[in-house]
């Protein structure tokens, strides 16, 4: 099977369990009743198991990322860089992005990771404009 990336709407039973791997801490129940249109997860898919996973919030043209997760069994194999990609390319109309620089045990391999996508070190985190931005809607 091919590695692609979707959006959890659905959550099944499987999805779950990895998703609890991918995030131990996190309140699986509470986050999947708060997704809409603008609350938003990703995940990296293969052999029907979830292996990466990012929440997107969109607000108009801003989009912002967080608990950016790839399981620690598949990191440094691309996963991360595709599943970032497709939620840029998915989001086409989502012009700038953030992410906050918190949750990382390995900060420097994180910025490194981000720079890679396109991202600038900002205070606090990372950002990303579309090269199709204007000035006007910077601000």
């Amino acid at each position: 099977m091919k590695l692609t990336i979707i959006r959890l709407q659905q959550w099944s039973a499987q999805d779950r369990l990895d998703l609890a791997k991918i995030w131990p801490e996190a309140d699986l129940k509470a986050l999947e009743k708060t997704l809409d249109e603008q609350h938003l997860v990703y995940a990296a898919k293969f052999n029907d198991r979830l292996l990466a996973a990012v929440k997107v919030t969109l607000k108009g043209t801003h989009g912002e990322l967080e608990n950016f997760m790839v399981r620690d069994v598949t990191r440094r194999r691309g996963v991360g860089k595709y599943l970032l990609e497709e939620v840029l390319t998915q989001n086409a109309a989502t012009s700038q992005w953030w992410m906050a620089d918190v949750g990382f045990s390995d900060q420097a391999a994180a910025a490194a990771f981000m720079q890679s996508g396109g991202f600038i070190v900002q205070a606090g985190g990372w950002s990303r404009q579309s090269p199709y931005t204007t000035q006007a809607e910077t601000r």
